[in-house]
This record gives C-alpha cells, structure tokens and sequence, in this order.
C-alpha cells in the first residue's frame, strides 16, 4: 500500500493506493483516459503495449501532460475533480477539487499551471502545480470546453461551445482579453509551435477555424471530416490532426497551405488525437472500439491498434526523461618517451566528464602498476596525489563535457622488465555508480649495452711510433 493526498474541502488528506509505486523506466507514453471506467490506460510507445492501469476519479475526460514530464492532469467530470498522476510511478499523487463538470485541460509550458475549463460553470479553473490548489477561477464563455495554452505561455485559448467563440486569456492577469467568433459547436484549440496559429474544430460546421493569434481573428476556415472533436498540432509545425467524430477518421491539415492533405481511416468514433515530440507518430482514441490507432505521420498509415479501456476519450503524450547523472571515463592513458629497462618512463592520465550531470563529490584517480615499474612522482594541476596507495583526488565540480587538467605519472623501469608491460588506471566518485578503466601495454626496450672498451690506442703503425719521430 502506497500514501497519497487528496484534497477534500480545503485539506489535504492521506490516501491509500492498491499497488506500490513503480519506478517508470524513461521513455514517451501515452495516456488514454477511459471515461466509462474511471481509468487511464498508459501506452508505451515504443512498443505500443499498455503497461499499467491507472485509477482516476469518476467519468474522466480529457489529460493534460506537464512539459516537464513530472505530472499528468486528468479532469474527471462527474465529481468535479482533477486527478494528478506522478508520472515517475504512474500513480495519483493528489485530487483536486475544480468547477462544475470539467471537460478540458492545459498545462502551461513552464508547468506551473493547470488550466481546467467547467463545462456547467462556464469557467476556468486555474490550478498552481507546486501546492495543487486552485487559485484563481476566470470566467469564460457559454459552455467552455476544450483549453490550449500557446507555446509562449501568454495566452490561454478555450473552446466555448455554446456561444460559437473562443475566449483568450492573458496568463499574466487571468483576465479574458479578447472573444473570437468561429464556428458552430467549437469543441478543442490547437495552437502551433511558432504561436502564430490557433486551430479550433466546430464539431457542427464540420470545419477548422484557423485563428490568426496576432490579430485575435479568424483568416480561414478548413473543411474537415464530420464532427471534429479533438485535434492536435505536431511539434514541428507542418500540421494539425484533427479527430472526426462521426466519421471514424482523422484530416491531416498542411498548415503552409491550410488544406486537407489526407484523410485516415480510425477505429469508431475518433475522440481526441495527440502526437508524439518526434512528430513521428500520432495517437488517436476510438471511443466506440475501445483502442487506440496509432498513425504513423510519414505514410499517414495505422500501423497498430492497441487495446485500452472502455470508452477511451482523451490522450495526452508525455515523456519520462533519462536520469540525469555524471559519468566520468579516463580517456587517456598514454605512455611518454620511450621505455627502456634501467631507465624512466610516464604516462599521462585525463579524467573527462561524459555524462548529462556536473560531477558531485570526490573524484579518485588510481593507479595500478605492474611489478617491474615503480613510481617516481604523480602530479596534476588541482590534484591531490599519493605514491603509497598511487591514486589521486580532488572535489571541484567537472561540468559535463569537461576534463580535468592532466595527470602525469613518471616511473622507473626495473633492469629486468619484460619486454610488455601492462598499466591499469581507474577513476570513481563524483556522484557516478560506476568505475571507468583505463589500459596502457607499452614495449619495454632492452637496455643499452656499454661500448667495449679499444685493446689499445688507434695508433695503426706496427712500430707504436704512430710515426712520430
């Protein structure tokens, strides 16, 4: 049994979780929200395989990923809660109480904010992700339903349904600064990476308004597929997917042109639509199938289906990044001069970081010799060195990508070395949970043999006069 907090008139009260948090191994998922049973499917997207389950509140609705990859936001609509799903552990971390009938969700991109649009309260919700609490509610349209924040962060558009506009929200001030008319019925904004464009499906028209955000008006109008409901644009900008209801299928919209490009065959009742950060895929729920298809953005093919709860309704990507850490690795550890039997020799040793992390605590550089060397000296820049044990430390920090000042290790070479000799050097610490080695054979040269000694002087004349007289 695991602790987590739920938010019940003010408080944060303890509860309990079925399952032990897990560790989530680093990666992209998917987080399909399971309307009919209180549940989010999370869908590995390298294998496309749902590895765990998760329970949210009643009758969920749509999911919203932190940018930072902590959180997973879920809006559940009957009990007017949001569920708050640790992504580390796949479990829900605290439940917070928002307005009536919450419908959509958007995180700001600094994930500092959640934003809940109230279906029955024609508000938002603004929630601050560091305590979960909510604090601040802006009014919006009739019938607010599906939320988009601009990559910027400075804008927050929601989708009022009943009123066939779109309110825009200053993020700064929570206050509502503009109101555009679009289609009939909006239902979810899109807004691309450059925050130029803001797309927004009219499930009624048929159609996707194009919001010129600038100038806060519309400069087009798309003909889609019948009853767009979610749509989506890819993280390099060339298109916005949008999700057709009521005829099974997803458009793929050229933003450089504003046309259809493709339309491709979904399983029922097509809800809502996101894509992965590569563009590479996108993820689609068919409400009516149980599943979602997955497409990919190359061929605009399905190339799987994957089998998820009942009544899937809302998608959100998220992505589990690798662990940050330091790695150190010695990537010299070159002999100098040449080795000869009887005389000295060095080896010169480079401690670099390769890791994604400064270096955090003690550094230790030892050294291995084999019998027939024995150390004269081993200094570095920086470095505090000993020859008994033959290892040296230091503590400042070795910034990723970064190599300590070298260390140089001067030895003598018994009269008697083999003609290979082998050097083991290693470094550990840091902050690393590994030990890099570093291997030197080196040829030892045989030693100068002595000139023989002449048996008399370089005089050549037999008579020893050498012709002096």
């Amino acid at each position: 049994m695991t602790a987590g907090l739920i938010l019940v008139a003010g408080l944060l009260l303890p509860v309990m979780s079925s399952q032990p948090a897990q560790a989530v191994p680093p990666g992209t998922y998917a987080y399909v929200v399971n309307s009919s049973d209180d549940t989010v499917s999370v869908i590995d997207t390298s294998t496309d395989t749902v590895t765990d389950t998760i329970p949210v509140g009643n009758f969920p609705m749509r999911a919203a990923a932190s940018p930072d990859g902590t959180r997973v936001y879920v809006v559940n609509s009957l009990d007017n809660t949001v569920s708050v799903i640790d992504i580390a552990t796949d479990t829900v971390v605290a439940t917070v109480a928002v307005g009536s009938n919450p419908q959509g969700v958007a995180v700001s991109p600094d994930s500092a904010f959640a934003y809940v649009t109230n279906r029955s309260d024609d508000t938002v919700s603004v929630i601050d992700t560091s305590t979960d609490t909510v604090t601040d509610t802006i009014t919006a349209g009739n019938d607010a339903l599906g939320a988009a924040v601009s990559p910027n962060g400075t804008r927050l558009y929601v989708a009022n349904a009943d009123d066939n506009t779109v309110s825009v929200i200053d993020t700064s001030t929570n206050t509502v600064t503009d109101t555009i008319p679009v289609g009939n019925d909006p239902q979810e904004v899109a807004v691309t990476p450059d925050n130029a464009f803001a797309y927004v499906t009219n499930r009624n028209d048929d159609t996707v308004s194009v919001i010129d955000t600038s100038t806060d008006t519309v400069t087009d109008t798309i003909p889609v597929g019948n009853g767009p409901l979610g749509a989506a644009a890819s993280p390099d900008g060339t298109h916005v997917y949008a999700a057709n209801f009521s005829s099974d299928s997803v458009s793929v919209i050229d933003t450089a042109s504003n046309t259809v490009t493709d339309t491709v065959a979904v399983g029922q009742a097509s809800w809502d639509v996101a894509v992965t950060p590569d563009s590479a895929f996108a993820y689609v729920t068919d409400r009516d199938s149980a599943a979602v298809s997955v497409i990919d953005t190359s061929t605009n093919t399905v190339t799987d289906t994957v089998t998820v709860g009942n009544g899937p309704r809302g998608v959100a990507i998220a992505t589990v990044p690798r662990p940050t850490a330091p790695a150190l690795k010695l990537v010299k550890l070159t002999p100098g001069g040449k080795f000869r039997q009887g005389g000295q020799g060095w080896y010169t040793l480079t401690v670099t970081n390769t890791g994604d992390a400064p270096t955090d605590g003690t550094v230790a550089v030892t050294d291995t010799l084999p019998v027939s060397l024995t150390p004269v000296s081993l200094t570095g820049s920086g470095w505090t060195c000993t020859l008994t044990p033959l290892s040296c430390s230091r503590n400042d920090v070795l910034d990723p990508g970064a190599s300590y000042p070298p260390l140089t290790l001067t030895v003598n070479i018994a009269r008697n070395a083999p003609e290979q000799i082998t050097n083991i050097a290693t470094v550990t610490g840091g902050g690393t949970t590994s030990t890099s080695t570093a291997t030197a054979t080196t040829t030892v040269h045989e030693q100068e043999k002595p000139k023989p000694p002449h048996d008399g002087d370089d005089c050549h004349d037999r008579s020893g006069t050498c012709g002096n007289t």
